[in-house]
């Protein structure tokens, strides 16, 4: 995924891979239809239970290509409405919650 350079195409992309990610694991998915807001996506696991999702991809540090990292705080209103981070590597195209502390 090096030869992508702009950061929007590189969330795209891995929202694209959280959506397919999330169905094996067996939800259904539901995408924000707008570019903003504090949730990417809705996802509904087969009791019913409903994850408010917005998807982190890892970026380089500027000083340290090798160095992986993504923001992992959420905003207010994200921890309001209880949004869980789905961290993206897309060096390794490996997908994962984020344990929140409150």
């Amino acid at each position: 995924m090096k030869h992508i350079k702009d950061l929007s195409r590189k969330g795209d992309f891995g929202e694209y891979y959280a959506v397919t990610w999330l169905w094996d694991q067996g939800y259904e998915v539901f995408q924000n239809s707008g570019c903003s807001g504090p949730v990417d996506m809705i996802a509904i696991d087969k009791k019913g239970d409903t994850i408010f999702i917005d998807v982190k991809t890892a970026t380089t540090h500027s000083q340290n290509s090798n160095n992986l990292y993504n923001t992992k705080v959420r905003t207010k209103k994200q921890i309001k409405l209880n949004v869980q981070i789905l961290s993206f590597n897309p060096e390794t195209r490996e997908l994962k919650f984020i344990k929140h502390v409150k």
